[in-house]
């Protein structure tokens, strides 16, 4: 008699998902709890879409935010808990391009639309967030970040200091005699 041998069986290799860093995490944290109102645990459909929205997710349509929740809430109950709403915004936040996110705080500055942002621009988003700076701090804050010499920061010159913020040293920035 001969032996049986049994073919091999392909295991399916778990899927290797990008996590989100504790800053995207600590927003979202912060994000769901504004919106469960109720403090259950869980936001229904109309807080989800709100909370895309906050997210900066602007452009989200309601079949989107309905095909996300069915895609998620499996016992239809038109609700998701943080780690289902974690599940269904991470692909979003990982897929968004930094260049945009960082035009967009840009854009929170530069209120005037010019391109920008001043000295008094600087100054009223400064008091706006509790942040105690010295006018002097503040003038020398635009100073070094000024390279065109119009007494602004640039969108560029912006981008490339919050870039080297993030990812080195952000006094690379500065030139040497500064």
């Amino acid at each position: 008699m001969k032996g049986i041998t049994a073919s091999p069986v392909k295991q399916k290799k778990p899927q290797m998902t990008p996590k989100l860093d504790d800053e995207a995490m600590e927003e979202l944290t912060e994000a769901f709890r504004l919106f469960d109102t109720t403090s259950t645990g869980s936001v229904d459909a109309i807080e989800i879409k709100a909370l895309f929205i906050a997210l900066g997710f602007k452009s989200i349509k309601k079949a989107e935010v309905k095909q996300l929740l069915s895609n998620i809430d499996k016992t239809g109950t038109d609700t998701v808990t943080f780690n289902e709403f974690v599940a269904m915004v991470s692909p979003k936040i990982l897929s968004r391009d930094p260049k945009e996110e960082i035009g967009r705080i840009f854009d929170l500055f530069d209120e005037e639309g010019n391109g920008v942002i001043s000295f008094e621009n600087l100054k009223k988003v400064s008091a706006e967030l509790g942040e105690n700076y010295t006018d002097k701090d503040m003038r020398q804050m635009v100073e070094e970040a000024d390279r065109t010499g119009n007494g602004g920061i640039r969108r560029d010159d912006f981008y490339t200091i919050v870039m080297k913020g993030k990812n080195g040293d952000p006094l690379d920035y500065l030139s040497d005699d500064e």
